[in-house]
């Protein structure tokens, strides 16, 4: 027992020094993996910390390279600030963080920062910004009208499409397609500076290019003396179109009318279209208040202007004998011209009224807005519009007495390339004198503000970051 007893006492110490290794061990165990977890967290933290580091010492770095390019290349600042989104997309903001006259009555947020290269505008298009459906309803529409248009050069005993006869309405077809590639375009890509809003100059002008491409071709297809030549003459023997009996009213030649349709009408037509893109131009730097209101009635004289052949023709007796092919084609051409009336008053009562985001401030940012159906009712009036025209060229084509090319009896000239493309030249080079003037002058102004917004809002993307 004395010798059980010494054993025993000998074995308890060493299994009380065992128990106590064992938790030191255990101890040991749990404070290395806290420490491992520790480090490795620490690690993560210090590799977030020299990331951020390293994007606000490049973004610094940038910062400073920004500033010794604009004392010394300040139109290379715009391009050293993309780099500032350091491969994201460009952030959208709110009307508080753009220049006032970036700014749209009622809409609030999806504004593009002026300082957008031609990349990022581009990609902009598939982006839920406020302009992404001012540009896709003008883009769209050009398939659409060049859909419509090309209708004409099929139908039966129709010249060739070179031909002298539609020398009118390819001009129309140039004066709708500027406008509708120039507002869209416009829309697109007004961010790439403050400066470079030059592109709703352009918008302007090809809009007055248009109301004179409509001239031309109403005063060739819709004109109430219309080329009428002798019986028998050069315009119908060069088409080989069938005659038919000449039963117009005498009355319809109107020698009271003739000074003013053969004489004034284009000239007037023109005039007025420079007109509009000088006071249309004059609203992107003063009269900002009322330019809405003056963009819209601006362009309501050169429609009154222009559409005096229609409405000639509306108020008198048809110029085809009432048994005729010509007079069962041509009588559409009143329900057009009036559908074409009624979605022009209602896209002015859109671009001026703002609604629905008059209504609703913030909710029809970015769909929906007044902008927006204004672009769709133009281009339904310009359908109809052009409806109306073919209606017209049917007619025509139908009656070889009216209007076909050149010949030496007829009053009125047939189209030549003088009178058509030649008027369309001289318009757009004088267009675009104005525009390239308004272009210097709305440089001069906003040149200087455009370097310090754009200091003010790199500082602000320094701070977010």
């Amino acid at each position: 027992r004395a010798g059980w007893r010494n054993r025993t006492s000998d074995l308890v110490p060493s299994l009380g020094t065992e128990g106590r290794r064992c938790r030191s061990l255990q101890k040991h165990d749990l404070h290395t993996t806290e420490l491992n977890g520790r480090i490795s967290a620490a690690r993560i933290q210090q590799k977030a910390s020299d990331e951020l580091f390293s994007l606000e010492t490049n973004c610094i770095l940038l910062h400073v390279v920004i500033n010794s390019i604009t004392h010394t290349h300040s139109d290379s600042t715009c391009v050293a600030i993309m780099l500032v989104n350091c491969g994201q997309p460009l952030a959208l903001v709110s009307h508080t963080d753009v220049p006032p006259r970036v700014t749209e009555n009622f809409i609030l947020t999806g504004y593009r920062f002026p300082n957008y290269s031609l990349r990022d505008c581009l990609w902009s298009a598939f982006r839920p910004t406020n302009e992404t459906g001012n540009f896709w309803t003008h883009f769209l529409p050009v398939f659409i009208f060049a859909f419509y248009f090309v209708e004409v050069f099929g139908w039966d005993g129709a010249p060739d499409a070179e031909a002298a006869f539609f020398y009118p309405l390819w001009t129309y077809f140039i004066g709708v397609f500027c406008l509708l590639m120039a507002s869209s375009m416009a829309h697109l890509l007004n961010s790439m500076s403050l400066s470079e809003r030059f592109a709703f100059f352009v918008d302007y002008g090809t809009i007055s290019a248009y109301t004179v491409g409509s001239s031309l071709a109403y005063y060739y297809y819709i004109h109430p003396r219309a080329g009428i030549a002798a019986k028998g003459g050069q315009n119908s023997s060069q088409l080989g179109l069938n005659h038919e009996p000449d039963q117009r009213p005498a009355s319809y030649a109107m020698p009271e009318h003739s000074m003013f349709f053969e004489t004034f009408y284009m000239p007037c037509a023109c005039v007025v279209a420079i007109i509009c893109v000088l006071s249309c131009c004059n609203t992107r730097q003063r009269w900002r208040e009322h330019r809405y209101i003056i963009r819209t009635l601006v362009f309501l004289l050169p429609f009154l202007i222009s559409s005096t052949p229609v409405f000639y023709r509306l108020i008198t007796t048809s110029p085809y004998s009432n048994t005729s092919s010509s007079f069962a084609a041509s009588t559409p051409m009143s329900t057009f011209f009036y559908r074409h009336c009624v979605w022009l008053l209602v896209s002015a009562l859109f671009n001026i009224s703002k609604v629905p985001e008059r209504l609703a401030p913030g909710r029809f940012d970015i769909w929906g807005h007044s902008h927006q159906w204004f672009h769709c009712c133009t281009f339904l009036s310009i359908l109809d519009e052009l409806h109306m025209i073919q209606a017209e060229v049917r007619a025509i084509l139908l009656s070889p007495d009216l209007l076909l090319p050149p010949t030496p009896s007829s009053r009125l000239p047939g189209p030549t390339i003088a009178s058509t493309y030649g008027v369309m030249l001289l318009l757009q080079t004088t267009i675009i004198s104005i525009i390239m003037w308004f272009s210097w002058h709305a440089n001069c102004i906003y040149g200087p503000q455009k370097h310090r917004l754009e200091k003010q809002h790199l500082q602000k993307h320094l701070k977010c970051h």
